[in-house]
């Protein structure tokens, strides 16, 4: 169980808002974490921008002294990732992942320049390619206690045909690694959905409370 002052601090992803985090949220909160489940405007504005609006006020809003866990979907992983090269926090703790474009996605260089998806994604979108000029590949490596859950199932055939290697419809499994990460698993769960399963939401407890992924 985690200790009285331990919070939490979930970040969705791309396009999608703190509502889909709410599973989550309750399973945390009845673990006795406090959590700040943050809804930010994902399609207005760069990952530095967005890194800026939504963490800081939620580090704010955590208790004074409180250890401070990340729990992200998708490029809500970036976000701490460009907050943390350019920020130290106090007592920051373990941060786990859910299918984060850590290397970029491919669904992006493919799909950047189709009219429309500036409009649906935002300049924030158009920076998580897998070139490496692109803004996950220019983050350099985890220097923090980091744990990645990556999907393994699709349930877009059109976006996977996009994308080399096992996917779960969004981010390749290779892309979401980033050196320095302590942990690595992979779940038979899609990108969109994969926040709200049971079995994810039970691995996401055991490493912010273990350091590690339960293999048992």
């Amino acid at each position: 169980m985690p200790a009285v002052a331990d919070s939490v601090i979930l970040l969705h992803g791309l396009a999608r808002s703190d509502w889909s985090m709410k599973k989550l949220e309750k399973a945390l909160v009845k673990r006795g974490y406090r959590v700040q489940n943050v809804g930010y405007k994902s399609t207005r504005g760069t990952v530095e921008k967005l890194s800026e609006q939504a963490i800081a006020p939620a580090l704010a809003a955590c208790p004074s002294g409180s250890t401070i866990n990340f729990v992200t979907h998708s490029m809500g992983g970036i976000l701490v990732r460009q907050y943390l090269r350019h920020h130290d926090i106090d007592k920051l703790g373990r941060v786990v992942m859910l299918g984060p474009p850590n290397k970029g996605s491919e669904v992006v260089d493919k799909l950047r320049d189709f009219p429309g998806f500036h409009f649906y994604h935002g300049d924030a979108g158009l920076e998580l390619g897998t070139g490496a000029a692109s803004l996950p590949n220019r983050l350099g490596q985890a220097n923090f206690d980091l744990g990645v859950i990556a999907g393994t199932r699709s349930v877009n055939l059109f976006l996977s045909r996009m994308i080399s290697g096992v996917n779960d419809g969004k981010v390749s499994v290779e892309n979401t690694r980033v050196e320095g990460m302590r942990d690595h698993i992979e779940m038979e769960v899609t990108h969109t959905f994969m926040m709200r399963n049971k079995q994810v939401i039970g691995q996401v407890i055991h490493y912010l409370e273990t350091g590690k992924f339960d293999r048992g």
